[in-house]
């Protein structure tokens, strides 16, 4: 009868404990390029999102990439215009998205906005009468409109009082609680937000348990 070395045994117990972490932790770090956690602070998105939930974020569905770098690696072509393109899909009018601080409206902090996607590139947007006006034609926001929103919308004096136009790659966004919501509206910079600065889209409420679910995207009955 073959007696197992004791060495080999525990060495080969070894091994398999460091390849079950390495295995651990390669799932972790590709989980953690997919999905990210993160708690709300603040109402800004009330009623619909509150203080303190914690949501997943899904990062990968806005996974997007440069056409045109290999272009500006090229003598003489640096201020070639970026192509991004979006082999999933790009934010939609109605999403709910987490965003990295605009420039200018940082405020000493660091932490990701949560707002909503409202104005898309190359749309004209303005906020007047209590509505947000798209190309003209009025939003419809408004619960009773089948909407989310239970308040009216008021430019606070900014840019978004007067037609705005949206440049390419860049988006307008703004929280659901339209009288205490930092957005678009009061932003130091310009109103509108490059794409690079989506994070991702909020996906799931996971805390508190009786607030679980999915974070749906309206469906606009009129969307312009």
């Amino acid at each position: 009868m073959s007696h197992r070395d004791p060495e080999s045994s525990i060495g080969g117990t070894v091994r398999e404990l460091l390849e079950t972490a390495v295995f651990i932790l390669l799932v972790f770090f590709i989980f953690r390029g997919v999905v990210q956690n993160l708690r709300i602070e603040g109402s800004s998105m009330e009623p619909n999102l509150h203080d303190r939930q914690f949501i997943w974020v899904n990062k990968l569905i806005y996974f997007h990439f440069d056409a045109n770098a290999p272009l500006r690696a090229l003598p003489g072509q640096s201020d070639t215009t970026p192509q991004l393109v979006y082999p999933l899909q790009m934010p939609k009018r109605g999403d709910v998205v987490v965003l990295e601080p605009p420039d200018g409206d940082t405020h000493g902090e660091r932490e990701d906005y949560i707002k909503r996607v409202i104005g898309l590139p190359g749309e004209t947007i303005q906020v007047k009468d209590g509505l947000v006006y798209i190309d003209g034609k009025p939003l419809p926001e408004r619960k009773e409109d089948g909407g989310y929103l239970t308040e009216t919308t008021d430019c606070y004096g900014g840019r978004l009082c007067e037609p705005y136009s949206i440049p390419p790659g860049q988006v307008v966004v703004l929280g659901d609680h339209r009288n205490n919501s930092r957005d678009a509206r009061t932003w130091s910079g310009e109103p509108g937000l490059p794409l690079d600065q989506i994070v991702g889209k909020a996906w799931l409420i996971y805390w508190p348990q009786a607030s679980w679910g999915v974070i749906g995207s309206p469906t606009y009955a009129e969307t312009p």
